[in-house]
């Protein structure tokens, strides 16, 4: 397994169960930008800013977890992509009212661009309208 690789799937994993940006910016460059096609995101221009987001949502989603997919590497272009599908439901406070104790099943893509061994950027590719619908938020 590549370097980069091994430092996307480890940075998956510590953002995608919460650990915030205290453990996430090991993997990434300072300043490391983000950006989505989506009203929830629209907001979050860094990847410090999604890895906390991420850590907030799972206060109203307690049970929030990830089903890996697809990992895979595009070395000549620096980028690694990640599919996977997230499950939970809003059984704690947070989110636009009280608990729903509905339960989201969202796919989703991370497209993560290296510089060096550091990530430079992330985008993600997600519905998020079908997500607060699931959640009943919308």
């Amino acid at each position: 397994m590549s370097h980069n690789l091994e430092q996307a799937k480890l940075f998956f994993d510590a953002c995608e169960t919460g650990k915030g940006w205290e453990v996430c910016k090991a993997y990434c460059h300072e300043g490391a930008t983000f950006s989505a096609q989506a009203a929830a995101l629209a907001d979050i221009e860094n990847l410090e800013g999604y890895t906390e987001w991420m850590k907030g949502l799972l206060t109203p989603i307690p049970d929030g977890h990830y089903e890996l997919k697809f990992f895979s590497e595009d070395k000549e272009r620096e980028c690694v992509a990640a599919f996977a599908v997230f499950h939970g439901t809003q059984t704690g406070p947070g989110g636009p009212g009280e608990p729903t104790g509905k339960a989201i099943e969202a796919d989703y893509v991370y497209a993560i661009q290296f510089e060096g061994s550091l990530i430079r950027h992330m985008t993600k590719i997600w519905n998020d309208t079908i997500s607060l619908q699931q959640l009943g938020w919308a």
